[in-house]
């Protein structure tokens, strides 16, 4: 807490150059809101834009603060957080609040947790191959059955992401996500050696069926804490069929919206909590911003909805609706709050 107006200093980290407009004069930058939101609470944002050239000032002015909030991707023109991540938790073992902190991000951030809460209402038929021969003892029956959809465990923006399916022979048909790839029909033989690339010492292979209803659209869900702060809706199309037209930007709403009320009312009274309770993590070590991503998946008896979760972002969701902001800062005080 600031020594002289007894504020709660909170520091506002981001991939960037100290020396940049939006760290001189952050009401200018991609995060004022979340600044604005902050002092409308009564705290005291602190601009924190993290440069690996820097490291040792950016540890210093984290110390000095109450609370720490993120906004760095996991992969990012070829770096990583690996430094940022060491930093984040000296900060946080020193007493600071960190939000998210590296260990829950390690926990629900990356796409394994697809796998750990497969058996909760968002689940599917997930299975998550730490090592290239598990992958091919298991990938090639699952395929003959349907398409699939492998993931990197780490990563953003759909990077790596591919759709396969079966063609002619023993040919498979491969799509990547995110641009303007071509589809690629090569032998199965020769995708299973090219994907031993796909596996690492700390990371394997997420493999989940493909969602035909794809093309009705993603649901995201805002969420902060526990508590569902808006969503986003959006025609995607990395993957879909080429016949599917184009897609759309991310439209932005609010929590009271009442087409996602469904969806809300079973995140909020059951899948969070589950979710938590899967991963080891306490409520209130889930991020003050997180989001997760639901397509549509087969409508039950009665003819509704059911979802599948596809990821959870808990590294640097942004955008985010116009209601987001304030619940962040609601959350955090609240967070704050029990801490002391």
């Amino acid at each position: 807490m600031d020594a002289h107006s007894g504020e709660i200093a909170v520091a506002i980290v981001w991939r960037g150059d100290e020396n940049a407009p939006d760290a001189r004069q952050p009401e200018s930058g991609r995060l004022n809101a979340i600044f604005s939101a902050l002092i409308r609470g009564g705290m005291r944002p602190v601009p924190a834009p993290y440069d690996e050239r820097h490291a040792d000032a950016f540890a210093r002015r984290l110390r000095e603060t109450d609370a720490v909030l993120v906004w760095v991707n996991p992969i990012d023109a070829g770096r990583n957080r690996k430094a940022l991540d060491d930093i984040l938790r000296e900060v946080a073992s020193a007493g600071s609040f960190v939000s998210a902190h590296p260990e829950v991000i390690a926990k629900m951030g990356v796409k394994a947790v697809l796998h750990r809460t497969r058996t909760l209402g968002w689940g599917s038929d997930t299975r998550y191959y730490e090592a290239p021969a598990a992958f091919a003892a298991e990938f090639p029956a699952l395929l003959a059955q349907g398409p699939r959809v492998l993931k990197p465990n780490r990563g953003n923006g759909g990077i790596g992401v591919l759709k396969v399916e079966t063609a002619e022979g023993s040919m498979v048909r491969v799509q990547e996500a995110g641009g303007e790839a071509a589809i690629r029909v090569l032998p199965l033989r020769e995708f299973m050696a090219e994907m031993h690339g796909a596996f690492s010492a700390d990371d394997g292979l997420l493999d989940q069926p493909y969602q035909a209803r794809l093309t009705d659209g993603m649901i995201r869900c805002y969420v902060s804490g526990r508590r569902v702060a808006g969503f986003g809706h959006q025609m995607v199309r990395a993957l879909a069929p080429p016949e599917a037209g184009p897609g759309g930007r991310r439209l932005y709403f609010g929590p009271a919206d009442p087409r996602f009320q469904d969806l809300k009312t079973v995140l909020e009274r059951e899948w969070i909590a589950q979710m938590a309770d899967q991963l080891a993590l306490s409520l209130d070590e889930l991020p003050v911003i997180w989001d997760a991503d639901f397509l549509l998946g087969p409508k039950n008896e009665a003819g509704k909805d059911s979802y599948v979760l596809c990821e959870i972002n808990a590294s640097s969701v942004f955008p985010i609706p116009d209601e987001a902001p304030d619940a962040i800062a609601a959350t955090l005080r609240e967070r704050l709050a029990r801490e002391r």
